[in-house]
């Protein structure tokens, strides 16, 4: 467990939520997308530009082929390291990735 996260980090991270109440509103998507999932009907698209990073460490790995046939995907990054806590694993990567997303639609 030690490998990517420090018992600080951990910690700090639990203390966070703990002390903020904010536990309820950061899985509320998890209970959401169980209790009713988001279907797109056929042939539906989401046209906002998106960007998608994939960690390999990630709890589930989009298919890109699947990924596009729904979104209007402009960026795929295949990360070389990370997981599902992409921000505390892979900060520099992550912001950089989405500075690039965005610098073209500025």
């Amino acid at each position: 467990m030690e490998t990517r996260f420090t018992k600080d980090e951990l910690l700090t991270t639990i203390m966070i939520y703990w002390v903020t109440q904010s536990i309820g509103s950061s899985t509320k998507l998890y209970y959401e997308t169980l209790r009713k999932p988001w279907n797109l009907q056929e042939g539906e698209r989401i046209q906002a530009a998106c960007g998608i990073a994939v960690f390999p460490g990630e709890i589930s790995i989009p298919v890109r082929e699947w990924a596009e046939r729904s979104y209007n995907v402009q960026q795929w990054t295949v990360m070389p390291s990370g997981g599902h806590f992409a921000a505390l694993e892979e900060p520099d990567r992550l912001v950089e990735d989405i500075r690039n997303f965005f610098r073209p639609l500025r």
